[in-house]
């Protein structure tokens, strides 16, 4: 509750939000989340985001899995 607090959210809310019986698989698809913990907030903590870090590393991935295999890799997006 604490922690919803300190996000800015209602503390009414941040209190029915702290005692949901929801698992947490549940709680990551609800909207308990997606207002709270947004995009412009992990940026701002200096979060890096995992699509570009794979977009990063993508290409050596690429040549590593062709040298294994011996046949090229399609990417699935």
């Amino acid at each position: 509750m604490r922690s919803l607090i300190r996000l800015e959210i209602e503390r009414g809310q941040a209190y029915a939000w702290s005692r949901t019986r929801m698992g947490g698989w549940a709680v990551a698809q609800s909207p308990i989340l997606g207002t709270t913990i947004t995009l412009a907030r992990l940026m701002k903590r200096t979060y890096v985001s995992m699509c570009d870090i794979y977009s990063r590393i993508s290409p050596r991935l690429n040549c590593l899995s062709r040298f294994l295999s011996g046949r090229p890799v399609r990417t699935v997006v």
